[in-house]
């Protein structure tokens, strides 16, 4: 049934960084996806090489969930990422995976939309992967796998109620009389789907889908336990993606330790879809009894703010409002296909942020890479949507260009520079850009797209 890709050797290395002006690359942000790319269902693990991997489902359109192939993300440093395409895949389009190693062969646990669950091996953490083999007894999504201290692995699986049980020393088959249902529920637990488990200190942690908050499973609720097979008891939400797009509807993450940093990993939606996922991470601590504060979606992630003075992707953008949504737009330039991702969708009322930039001992200037359609008004604001306007950029609408007997048409839009004095700011701030159509009535037309902005 499996097959392996005919470009499962090729490594294609693709270091990720903001946007890049003047050939001047940033440090990594989130997402840690690259640019085009779509990695939702984030399992980190930290190998013995010292490096950190994410495994992951792979979306391609944005009226469908995952696709047909794997690929896998690398870094040495939580801040840079290397993606190696196409690691793995089937005949059957392959949900969220897990990935665990076991003396010196790598397991990549997998499910299909019949609820299937398979295992296939490897012998590196990029793979490749051979055939798979089924494993009996789970039939429904998110697969995870669990060690214990004492080598002991479980298996954790379900939606709407979590189960779990001992696993065999094959890693292929599971002890079937251990087997236990309701480990966490959506009744007691908010569980929907996407079981992570992992142990600190003397606690075991169930990490999960939670559908707590907007109808919708968009946060990653936790619960804790003495034992790996439970009881759990609930504890609450460490993130939710909400705000992240118009549509978004799910989230499914993990949770690990990295040279002395844990870390959550999640997803966060692009399109105004539910699909079209991008994997995103952001430092959490431990509370000295153990429980795990929220923290919010930024774009800064593992790295430090986003330095103001540098060219910033508006793809970065942490938290939308309104019809805006983060989309391809991909360019031909030259030889080239130059893969961008914008702010486009941009409509009167809307708004974005940006998490957090540092403006250093000053900027009093912005500059912004714009395509404007019926053009409109950039508010520049730091802490709030309503908070204080630091300055305001006006962005002409498109131009016409004579047509057929001398009627007007619309000339294809260019990407242009615009800038505008803003009002001296200082030190770290969130940034909040908010659009109006600037004009008496509103309008329900995209006012222009959004490609990148700095400061100076």
């Amino acid at each position: 049934m499996s097959r392996i890709s005919s470009i499962a050797g090729l490594l294609v290395s693709a270091v990720l960084a903001p946007a890049i002006f003047a050939g001047c690359p940033a440090k990594a942000q989130n997402p840690i996806s690259p640019m085009g790319v779509y990695i939702a269902d984030p399992t980190a693990r930290v190998d013995r090489d010292g490096k950190l991997y994410v495994y992951g489902s792979l979306d391609t359109e944005p009226g469908s969930y995952c696709s047909k192939d794997y690929h896998v993300l690398s870094s040495s440093d939580a801040k840079t990422w290397t993606l190696h395409p196409n690691r793995f895949s089937w005949s059957e389009t392959l949900y969220a995976p897990d990935l665990i190693r076991k003396g010196d062969t790598y397991y990549l646990y997998f499910d299909i939309p019949n609820g299937d669950e398979f295992v296939a091996e490897g012998k590196a953490p990029t793979g490749p992967f051979g055939d798979a083999a089924k494993i009996e007894g789970p039939k429904q999504i998110d697969p995870n796998i669990f060690i214990d201290d004492d080598g002991q692995a479980y298996y954790f699986w379900g939606q709407f109620s979590g189960k779990g049980a001992k696993m065999n020393p094959d890693m292929k088959t599971l002890d079937l009389n251990t087997m236990v249902d309701g480990l966490v529920t959506e009744k007691d637990h908010f569980f929907h789907e996407g079981s992570f488990v992992f142990k600190r200190g003397k606690y075991y942690y169930y990490l999960y889908a939670d559908i707590s908050r907007n109808h919708r499973p968009t946060s990653l609720g936790y619960a804790m336990a003495t034992s790996p097979l439970g009881p759990y008891v609930y504890k609450g939400v460490i993130i939710d993606n909400a705000g992240c797009d118009p549509e978004t509807w799910n989230n499914h993450g993990s949770i690990v330790e990295y040279k002395g940093q844990w870390y959550i990993f999640y997803h966060r939606s692009t399109h105004a879809s539910r699909a079209m996922r991008k994997a995103c991470l952001e430092p959490i601590t431990f509370n000295e009894d153990g429980t795990i504060d929220e923290v919010e979606m930024t774009s800064q992630g593992a790295g430090g703010p986003l330095d103001a003075n540098q060219e910033i992707d508006a793809a970065r953008a942490c938290l939308l409002q309104g019809h805006a949504r983060i989309q391809r737009n991909d360019e031909e330039t030259g030889l080239a296909r130059r893969e961008r991702e914008v702010l486009t969708g941009i409509r009167d009322g809307d708004a974005a942020a940006w998490k957090y930039l540092d403006f250093r001992k000053g900027a009093k200037k912005i500059e912004l890479k714009v395509k404007p359609a019926a053009g409109g008004v950039i508010r520049v604001r730091t802490g709030a949507p309503d908070g204080p306007v630091l300055g305001t950029v006006r962005i002409p609408a498109s131009v016409s260009s004579p047509g057929q007997k001398g009627a007007k048409v619309a000339a294809v839009p260019e990407w242009k520079k615009v800038s505008a004095r803003i009002r001296k700011t200082r030190g770290v701030q969130a940034l909040w850009l908010t659009f109006e159509s600037g004009g008496d009535t509103p309008t329900e037309e995209d006012l222009f797209l959004l490609d990148s902005f700095r400061f100076r």
